[in-house]
């Protein structure tokens, strides 16, 4: 994506409409600065590579006012007379012979109908040296409420960024602070983000915050309000033991203790799939050493249709979306647990046979 655009504005081939799409914190708005830079850097080399390093670039990367480039909340600036500004500013030449004026429209999907019907005209056509980058969470509604938009626009779809590349991405801005944290630490905080490298930054920043810079496995757990593994484990010993009774006082413990139900939830489905990999892998990679052994000593002896079928049970409740709605939530989760440990375990052929005396059946 960003090899694309540098390419387009290497060939001085630049579009003069953009659509960035994707999940909050995974770097549209970034993408969009950084391609505004490209544009109007006056150190910008053959390659379409911004120096980073002038005036121009730093004042646009810092998101300070620029003559030439314009960021605009549509949340906030969502009406027709807003459109209606945007377009008669745009209309103008761009401060210096060379430069392009960007306009950043973030929050796009926001704008209302007639806010884009007229927007429509302008990207119709388009003034010299004049690009609009719009940066919507939900392409779907402007689709809605203005489809002519969006064959005006080249799209580019952003995914969600992977555990491993905001680990690396939390390591890095540690040691330029010189400060470190175990990986398993970095972790917990990449899979909160769930796939949002802005989010993942915040977070560290909260936990640097309320613990003076030692980072922990643990103080990230007690900051995020996130369930220790030990707990997992001893619920999966419950429901692998069919110690029904138990149930109850294991959710008790959990509200005694102030932790929140629908986190707990989240962690369970989480550990119920960890234990689901251990059964078929034979291998957890991402896991700290003691709990990797711990995991695969309790499901060696489990058969992974059993774990599929307590995942795809547990997933119920995330789908229906039942357990945050409820006004009773303890409830939900105790029935839950209860099925999960009343859930009829599989059982081979040749130990049905065996325990009806009979021979098990040959090979082939």
């Amino acid at each position: 994506m960003s090899e694309t655009l540098r390419r387009a504005v290497a060939s001085g081939r630049v579009g003069h409409a953009y659509l960035f799409c994707g999940p909050r914190g995974v770097g549209k708005t970034t993408l969009a600065r950084v391609l505004a830079m490209a544009l109007n850097c006056p150190e910008r080399g053959d390659d379409g590579e911004p120096c980073g390093s002038c005036d121009t670039c730093e004042r646009i990367w810092g998101g300070q006012t620029a003559l030439d480039v314009v960021e605009i909340d549509a949340a906030s600036n969502r009406g027709v007379d807003d459109a209606r500004d945007l377009r008669e500013r745009a209309m103008y030449a761009p401060s210096e012979e060379g430069r392009y004026k960007v306009y950043i429209v973030d929050e796009a999907h926001m704008l209302t109908r007639e806010a884009w019907n007229a927007l429509l005209k302008i990207l119709e056509e388009p003034p010299p040296r004049v690009l609009f980058v719009f940066a919507t969470t939900e392409p779907q509604k402007i689709q809605q409420s203005a489809a002519p938009i969006l064959s005006r626009c080249q799209r580019f779809d952003f995914r969600r960024i992977g555990v491993s590349d905001i680990v690396d991405r939390l390591a890095h801005v540690l040691t330029q602070e010189s400060l470190e944290a175990p990986p398993e630490a970095l972790r917990l905080l990449a899979r909160r983000a769930d796939g949002g490298m802005r989010d993942a930054l915040s977070l560290l920043d909260q936990v640097l915050a309320l613990t003076g810079g030692e980072i922990t496995a643990e103080s990230v757990r007690s900051v995020l309000g996130l369930v220790e593994e030990e707990r997992y484990l001893a619920l999966f010993d419950i429901l692998r033991e069919n110690r029904h009774g138990e149930v109850f006082r294991f959710v008790e413990s959990l509200l005694d203790e102030g932790y929140d139900l629908v986190e707990f939830y989240h962690g369970l489905v989480d550990a119920l799939r960890t234990a689901l990999r251990g059964a078929l892998d034979g291998d957890l990679p991402d896991l700290r050493a003691d709990l990797r052994d711990a995991w695969l000593e309790r499901v060696r002896g489990v058969l992974p249709a059993d774990l599929v079928r307590m995942l795809a049970l547990a997933s119920e409740l995330e789908s229906s979306g039942s357990l945050r709605r409820s006004s009773n939530p303890q409830m939900l989760l105790e029935m839950l647990l209860l099925r999960l440990a009343y859930l009829d375990r599989t059982v081979s052929l040749e130990a049905l046979l065996g325990g009806l005396g009979g021979a098990p059946p040959p090979d082939g």
